[in-house]
């Protein structure tokens, strides 16, 4: 797979918890807990289940930055 996206981050498949359309599927990434808010086709068309080994691609148009009060 080569992608131009430069935020590409390997990460194993800890967790799947499907909904009507969307699933949450929660990943280990070295030690830093990610959750990726996919189609329920499209977990299914990957064949994701726990343990799979995955590449995580994350693209953002914004980063939002807070501090407290």
């Amino acid at each position: 797979m080569r992608l131009s996206a430069r935020n590409k981050i390997g990460a194993t498949v800890t967790g799947i918890t499907k909904g009507e359309a969307t699933a949450n599927v929660t990943l280990d990434a070295n030690g830093t807990r990610l959750v990726a808010s996919i189609t329920v086709e499209a977990a299914e068309e990957l064949g994701l289940t726990e343990g799979s080994q995955v590449v995580a691609i994350v693209k953002a148009s914004d980063v939002i930055l807070g501090i407290p009060d």
